[in-house]
Formats: C-alpha cells, sequence, structure tokens
C-alpha cells in the first residue's frame, strides 16, 4: 500500500507541479505589475486594518490563522532538508517561490472574499465556493471539498500530532500518549467555541511562536555576524552554480529550494484561501494583500532564519549526487555524521549558542507549529463541511468532524503514520492541482478588484467593494454587506 501511495505522490508531487507553481507565480506578478513590491507598504498598513463583527474575523486574526497553517513543521525540517540535500542554494530558490508565490496568495485570498457566503452565522468561503460560483462547475467545486475535508480532517492531523509526542518525548522524556491527550484536550478547548475562538488562539500564539523563534535564531546569527556577509555571498553562488564547492548539486538546490519553499509557504495550494474568506473587510483586496504578506513572514523571516542559523553555524550537511538520492550521504562537516536530516540540524545550531537548551526550544517550537497547523487543518476540514452542507443549518456535522479529528490526534500520536502522510500529501497535492487550475480560469475578478481597490485609493477615501463595479454578478454577500 506505501509503494502504491508512493508511487500516486511522485506523479502529483512531480517537476510538472513545481513549474505549475513557478509559472503562476510569474504570470500573476506580471499580470499585477509586481504589486508584491508596489503594495508592500499597504500590506503592513494592512494588517492591523478592521475589526472582528458577528460574522467575520479580523484582518490580523485572518493573517495569524493563515500562518496557524503556513509556519509549521516545514520551518525547521523543511528548511533543514532543503540545504542538506540542495545546499546553500536552496535558501535562494526558497526566497524565489515566496516572492512569486506571494502574487498567486494575493489572486486566491481576493477571489475567496469575493465569492464567500455565510453560513450559521459566519463568513466562509474557499476553493469549493469560487470554483462553483465563480467558474459554474458543481461537481469540480464538490470533488475539491471532498479531497479537502479527507486530507486536512482526517489524514494530516495525525502525522502533525506524531511530530509534536516524538519531540516532546525526545527532549522531556514524556510519553507519546500523555502529548497525546494533551494536544486533544487544547484542540478540544478551542476548536468546540467556534471560528472566534480558533482566531483568538492563533492571534496571540502565532505572533509569539514565530517572534520568539526568530529572535533566538537572530542571537545565533549575531554571535557569528561576521560571517553572515560571506554566508549571503554562498547562498547565491551556490543557487547558480557559481560555487565549486557545490557545484554538483545545482539542479538539486532548485528541486530542493522549489518543493520546500512550496510546501512550508502553501502559496496556490488553496489551503489559505479558507482562512482569508473570514476576514470582515471592506474590500476582497485588503486580504488578498494581507495573505501575500503571510508568504513573506512564512519564507522570508522564519525560513531565513533557520536556514541562516544553519550555514553560520556550519550544522547541515550536503549529499553527493554521485551517490544518487537512495545513497549514502557524504558529509561535508563534521559532528552530524549520525544525525538524522531534519529537526536535529536546527537542534545541533541552537545547541552552539545554547548549549543543552536547543533540544528543548526546538522540541517546544515544534509542538507550538505542529499543533496550530492542526488548528489550520481543523478550520479547512470545517469550511468545506460548510460548504458540503450548507443547505442544511445544523453544527451536527462540525462535531463529527471534531471527534473524528480527536481520534485522528490520538491514534497518530502514539503510532507511525507514515502512509497517513503519504495519502495526506496526495489530497494536498490534488487539492494544488484543482486550485491552481481554478484560479488561472477565474482570474479576472480578482485583478479587476485590484484595480477597482487602487482606483479608489487614489480618491483617498478608504476602498468599499461593489461587485456590480467590476461586472461580478454571483457575489451576493457583498451585495447584502453594502446594504447595511
Amino acid at each position: 500500500m506505501e509503494d502504491v501511495v508512493g508511487w500516486i505522490n511522485d506523479i502529483i508531487w512531480s517537476n510538472a507541479l513545481i513549474i505549475l507553481c513557478l509559472g503562476t507565480g510569474l504570470y500573476f506578478s506580471i499580470r499585477t505589475r509586481f504589486l508584491q513590491l508596489r503594495h508592500i507598504k499597504e500590506m503592513v498598513r494592512l494588517l492591523f486594518d478592521g475589526k472582528s463583527t458577528e460574522s467575520g474575523v479580523s484582518s490580523f486574526q485572518a493573517l495569524a490563522m493563515s500562518l496557524a497553517g503556513r509556519v509549521g513543521t516545514g520551518n525547521i525540517a523543511g528548511v533543514a532538508t532543503a540545504i542538506a540535500f540542495g545546499g546553500p542554494g536552496a535558501m535562494f530558490w526558497m526566497w524565489m517561490v515566496a516572492f512569486l508565490g506571494a502574487s498567486t496568495a494575493f489572486i486566491e485570498a481576493t477571489l475567496a472574499q469575493i465569492y464567500k457566503e455565510k453560513h450559521l452565522g459566519e463568513y466562509r468561503g474557499g476553493p469549493a465556493f469560487y470554483i462553483e460560483r465563480g467558474l459554474g462547475i458543481k461537481w469540480f467545486a464538490v470533488l475539491f471539498a471532498v479531497v479537502s475535508v479527507v486530507s486536512a480532517g482526517l489524514l494530516l492531523p495525525g502525522v502533525q500530532a506524531n511530530s509534536a509526542a516524538e519531540s516532546i518525548q525526545h527532549a522531556f522524556q514524556i510519553e507519546t500518549w500523555m502529548t497525546g491527550l494533551g494536544v486533544v484536550g487544547l484542540f478540544a478547548a478551542i476548536v468546540f467555541g467556534g471560528v472566534k475562538r480558533i482566531a483568538k488562539f492563533t492571534e496571540y500564539v502565532v505572533p509569539f511562536m514565530a517572534i520568539g523563534y526568530i529572535v533566538l535564531a537572530l542571537i545565533i546569527i549575531i554571535v557569528d555576524i561576521h560571517q553572515l556577509p560571506e554566508v549571503i555571498a554562498l547562498v547565491f553562488k551556490s543557487a547558480f552554480n557559481m560555487e565549486a564547492g557545490f557545484g554538483a548539486v545545482f539542479g538539486l538546490a532548485i528541486q530542493w529550494g522549489v518543493k520546500r519553499g512550496i510546501y512550508s509557504n502553501e502559496a496556490g495550494q488553496g489551503t489559505a484561501p479558507h482562512i482569508a474568506a473570514a476576514a470582515a473587510i471592506s474590500h476582497p483586496t485588503k486580504q488578498g494583500l494581507v495573505q501575500s504578506f503571510s508568504v513573506y513572514i512564512d519564507t522570508l523571516f522564519v525560513c531565513s532564519a533557520t536556514g541562516f542559523m544553519l550555514l553560520i553555524t556550519g550544522m547541515y550537511n550536503v549529499q553527493n549526487p554521485s551517490f544518487g538520492t537512495a545513497g549514502a550521504p557524504e558529509f561535508l562537516y563534521q559532528g552530524l555524521h549520525n544525525v538524522a536530516v531534519g529537526p536535529a540540524f536546527t537542534q545541533s545550531a541552537m545547541d552552539t549558542v545554547f548549549p543543552g537548551f536547543g533540544g528543548y526550544f526546538v522540541a517546544a517550537a515544534l509542538f507550538f507549529f505542529t499543533f496550530t497547523t492542526i488548528i489550520a487543518y481543523y478550520y479547512i476540514a470545517e469550511t468545506n463541511i460548510s460548504y458540503l452542507t450548507r443547505k442544511m443549518e445544523s453544527p451536527i456535522y462540525y462535531h463529527i468532524l471534531r471527534i473524528a479529528m480527536i481520534a485522528v490526534i490520538l491514534y497518530g500520536s502514539v503510532n507511525q503514520a507514515t502512509l497517513a502522510w503519504g495519502m495526506g500529501d496526495i489530497g494536498v497535492g490534488l487539492m494544488a492541482w484543482f486550485n491552481i487550475i481554478a484560479i488561472i480560469l477565474l482570474q479576472k475578478p480578482a485583478l479587476d478588484a485590484l484595480k477597482d481597490y487602487e482606483k479608489q485609493q487614489k480618491t483617498d477615501k478608504d476602498p468599499v467593494f461593489d461587485p456590480d463595479d467590476i461586472g461580478v454578478s454571483n457575489a451576493h454577500i457583498w451585495h447584502s454587506i453594502n446594504k447595511k
């Protein structure tokens, strides 16, 4: 079964998806006239724009909820893996993915806002909603929703719980089942409180989590600040095959950098739009710009903190392609010969400045990273259940999801979930294929919304969205908002 799942994953997560993600990002960057550069100041301003309402969350809460999904094990284990197998140049390609992906994140988040709905008094939206309303392809939307529920709700949470439990056991010798119970208790306390409680939790935990991690990484970088210029030069040289020591891994630098960049920031995968739709704002473009900035926070800040920390301390190794991807790695740096590629690299880097503390801190960071990711998975699954059951005004389906996820989290905490991870990757990969195809076909409303926003900005007034102004006839929620 694992062989079959692996074979399917190799097809879904092939170079074709990587090319599609990069190509789509470049295309939307050109179409939006590189909004990721032109509107950086506006992005920062909008982070704290607006307040939560009875139906929706604030822009900052939506940002925190989306970062809960974006910032995860990929920012620790993913970066370590990319550099270990792709060399320092992988960092550059992760940056490129973030830069181009910011425009894709804008398009999908703006579309989610335009075509959002209200169910049980709360705003809901995402790819399934804009596929049905914008493209008018109901079966496509239903298929996306089903894949999302299975992947985010039943497969991936167990793997995240497993990572959290094992890291805690390794650092603090706490049994995995005890960590599992703790995760379940926190999970139930938060998700049974609804979207508002999820928003409140992530609003406080995610910034603290990310800032704390970045601060410690910066301390490590500052200790060896004299090496930073050399490290930055190394990243660029090896990214373009100009560094002799890493010339043999040039192709791997691109491959691993792009793959891990996409995995980390999720731009185009169709996950963040679910959360973007929950924001109560006056114009869809506002949330589109905020979500663009969240890609920067994930990759340019958090991933870069990990990357520079690994490179400055030398706590990484590079696989020699001559051995093949399945062969034994050849290590260029001492002290890591018996260390598995992943979080242990980051722990070793932190231990160089904080001896004995690195393992504890990375374990704690991984716990919060994985737990907030589980919360984001729940919200994504819940939103797609909302789509599938929106004509049935009953919360019973949400309760079933919560109970099912509690069981999955407990099982994942005490068992290896290799098969579930592979199947979850299939689900996320399919979401990415479906979503990118959808936003390419449905790009016009998002691009027109950007033009409308910029036009109103020139009049020095806070832009207000009217779907009739851009020729969108199926965004009913905005008509009701404008009447208030």
